[in-house]
């Protein structure tokens, strides 16, 4: 049977994880702002569960109303079919957000769709889930537009980007997903040297280290469809066998990181370590003005210092100078890509950025510059 599903991602990565959805089995893609809708059976669903890089989770539509007041939004809430998904003894929490809605309260909907929530269950099974905001076993996600609400069962739980170890604690850290997008937008392929100069606790390194050794990044964590009571045990693990039966294995692959502080390079370590990465990946700690290239192409990538992150003002505006004259010594013949929210990164750095995309980092507009090095580049 085929469900429509919506899974959302970092705005700018919306056509990248419509190619993945399709790969996973989609019957229908339609990318739109911030995310990917489209149609597919179960299989399809644990599929993109387990497999998919950029996507933020996976929501499950299970009812949907056009609308003028919260009453036609508990009435939708109370006649969704949530009996047949979960049952009492499963904790719930409802996220609601809107474009445009002209409710007044969302706080005021939220408490709405989990009155018709609970009255149904009451009405079904005479008793009712208890909410829980921190771990709850399942998630209800409402969207809101000026005239219809749509509502999602999660079938992800934790987001996808929480890949199922325990990461060093860092300041500031990238999310998976968004490290996966930019080193596809980068087209870095397996088996091509890859840097991180500035690699802090590591997320590039594992990302990229998952790719090259095919490890689907689902593998060591769980998944609220797994409490669904629609959950086909056996299927699940079908697929999961098949994604193991298919990693491969590497000594060491052509992955490096470096940072100019040891505490980052240990924290990667560590994360590697978690990650079944150990040794995959060769690390330095050395400042990347003094960094030489270890091979003579490859892809460099990096999520640099930025004033909302560790620096500011004059002392990072003299360093990106710096930054810009080291790449032209010693990475002539690679490509070069870097997030930043400091739009004039580029200009700042005297070089000419061949390629500039928009991603969101969380709250933060940001661009991936692209640099292609030649021997002799001249400033712009």
């Amino acid at each position: 049977m085929t469900e429509t599903f919506f899974a959302p991602c970092p705005r700018g990565l919306e056509p990248l994880l419509a190619e993945e959805l399709r790969a996973c089995g989609a019957t229908r893609v339609e990318p739109t702002h911030g995310g990917v809708a489209s149609e597919g059976d179960w299989a399809y669903a644990y599929r993109v569960n387990l497999e998919s890089r950029l996507a933020t989770r996976l929501l499950w539509k299970v009812g949907f109303t056009r609308y003028r007041s919260e009453e036609e939004i508990y009435r939708l809430a109370s006649s969704v079919a949530w009996a047949r998904h979960f049952d009492t003894i499963n904790t719930i929490r409802i996220n609601v957000t809107s474009i445009k809605s002209p409710l007044k309260s969302l706080n005021f909907v939220t408490l709405r769709i989990k009155d018709g929530i609970c009255d149904h269950f009451r009405a079904i099974k005479g008793g009712r889930p208890d909410v829980d905001t921190h771990s709850p076993d399942m998630r209800i996600h409402a969207f809101l537009d000026e005239q219809t609400c749509t509502l999602y069962l999660d079938t992800s739980g934790e987001p996808l980007y929480k890949r199922g170890f325990k990461r060093a604690k860092v300041e500031a850290p990238l999310k998976e997903n968004l490290a996966a997008g930019i080193l596809k937008l980068s087209g870095w392929q397996p088996g091509q040297t890859l840097l991180d100069p500035m690699c802090g606790s590591g997320t590039f390194l594992i990302e990229a280290a998952q790719m090259a050794l095919d490890i689907a990044p689902g593998l060591g964590r769980h998944f609220a469809f797994e409490k669904f009571r629609q959950f086909d045990a056996e299927l699940w693990q079908g697929i999961r066998k098949a994604a193991q039966a298919r990693q491969r294995t590497a000594d060491n692959l052509p992955i490096f990181g470096a940072d100019i502080d040891s505490r980052q390079v240990s924290n990667a370590e560590a994360n590697l370590e978690a990650a079944g990465l150990t040794g995959k990946v060769e690390l330095l700690v050395c400042d990347v003005l003094d960094l030489e290239a270890p091979d003579d192409a490859g892809v460099l990538v990096s999520n640099p210092p930025y004033g909302v992150r560790l620096s500011s003002g004059d002392e990072l505006y003299d360093w990106y100078p710096k930054l810009g004259d080291a790449l032209k010594r010693g990475f002539a013949g690679w490509n070069c890509y870097f997030l930043t929210a400091d739009l004039e990164m580029a200009k700042r750095m005297g070089l000419k950025a061949s390629k500039r995309t928009p991603l969101m980092n969380g709250d933060l507009d940001c661009r991936v510059f692209e640099f292609k090095v030649v021997a002799g580049q001249n400033r712009s």
